[in-house]
Order: C-alpha cells, then sequence, then structure tokens
C-alpha cells in the first residue's frame, strides 16, 4: 500500500479529477500553475514519490514530456469515487503521527457532507466519554478552521496529529480529551494546524 503525504494525495487527486481538462499530459510548469505551488523543484519532489508509488509515469520514454497518471492508476480511480480516502490513524490518547494511505473507504452519505472528506481509524481511548472507541472509524470534513466545541483533527508542530475537542483563544490552544483520567494538551497557536472536523464515525463488532 503507498503511503503519501497530504501534499502528494492533492496532486494526485488533482491528475485524477483534470485528467480530461488538458489536451496534453501537463508540465511541471503548468502543474504548479494550477495547483498555486510557488516552486517547480518542490512539486519534481512530489511527482517523484507518486512515481515512485506507480502512480505517475517515469518521465524517461514518456515522449509527450508531461506529467500524466498510469494505466492502473487510471482504472483504480474509476473504483474510488464511490469511497473515501483512508489516511491511516489518529491518535484519541497521546498524540502520533497520521499518516496519509493512498486506500479507499465505502462510507454511507448519511455520515459525510458535501465538501472534501477523509476517514482515519482511532487509536487511543481519551475520546471514550465522547462515544469514540480505539477502533472506530471517523469521517473527518477536511478544513483549517474549526469552533470551539468541535472535535478536531490537530496536527501539532507539523508533525504529530491527535483527536480531540478544540477550545481556542489568541494566546493559547487548548486540545481537550473526553476522558475523565486525562489532561487536558496547550499549544501556542502557532504550533497547532486544524486538519479537519469530525462528521461521522463507524465502529465494527466482528471479533478479531
Amino acid at each position: 500500500m503507498s503511503v503519501l503525504t497530504r501534499r502528494q494525495r492533492e496532486i494526485y487527486n488533482f491528475l485524477c479529477d483534470n485528467t480530461d481538462s488538458f489536451l496534453r499530459p501537463p508540465s511541471l510548469d503548468e502543474l504548479c500553475a494550477a495547483l498555486g505551488m510557488a516552486s517547480r523543484g518542490s512539486l519534481y519532489k512530489h511527482i517523484m514519490a507518486l512515481i515512485n508509488a506507480g502512480l505517475v509515469e517515469p518521465f524517461t520514454g514518456n515522449k509527450q514530456g508531461g506529467v500524466r497518471l498510469t494505466t492502473q492508476a487510471q482504472g483504480d480511480e474509476a473504483g474510488f469515487e464511490q469511497g473515501l480516502p483512508f489516511v491511516g490513524l489518529i491518535a484519541a490518547g497521546k498524540p502520533i503521527e497520521a499518516l496519509a494511505t493512498l486506500s479507499y473507504m465505502t462510507v454511507p452519505d448519511a455520515l459525510k457532507t458535501d465538501k472534501s472528506c477523509y476517514v482515519l481509524q482511532v487509536k487511543g481511548d481519551s475520546m471514550i466519554e465522547a462515544g469514540i472507541f480505539d477502533g472506530d472509524w471517523v469521517v473527518i470534513e477536511q478544513r483549517d478552521y474549526a469552533s470551539n466545541g468541535e472535535i478536531v483533527v490537530a496536527l501539532i508542530d507539523n508533525f504529530e496529529a491527535t483527536l480531540k475537542y478544540l477550545e481556542q483563544t489568541a494566546e493559547q490552544v487548548l486540545l481537550l480529551p473526553a476522558n475523565a483520567n486525562m489532561t487536558a494538551l496547550s499549544y501556542r497557536p502557532e504550533q497547532v494546524t486544524i486538519q479537519g472536523v469530525l462528521v461521522g464515525q463507524m465502529r465494527s463488532y466482528r471479533s478479531h
């Protein structure tokens, strides 16, 4: 299973959604402009990661010289249309790194919104009093803002992600557990990036 960063997944999704919009495979410069990226070198590194993942064709032997999906990726994308991206584990406890894994899950319409959403699997028990248990899957609406009292995916110091209630002021961000045995996490505003807000939840009762 390919592991992609959030930015690489965004580039891949853009290629999937806009393949038919280009008369020929887009160049790196054209992709930079379309994606609003200032650095061609940074885009090149992301494209190389997609090549290594088998999602984009290597430039060597690509007679049209542009960036295009592999035949396998184009075929897989059609099957992904009814699913949401499953992007790995999210901590409901001590923060852990959230990996962006290129996989998809079928999610009922009632559990998602009409905005861009993705799925995470919960690890830990800090949200049990909110009814969110270890092993549950949560549906997250992808956005970079949230209101106090919402349950959010918070990225800390651009490395670790956690699922918590949000309480924020101009001077402080508190990430609050729903477990009486655990304490709040306190950060400076510049340390925390909101990556989405909880909108749905799924659970399996099968024995493992």
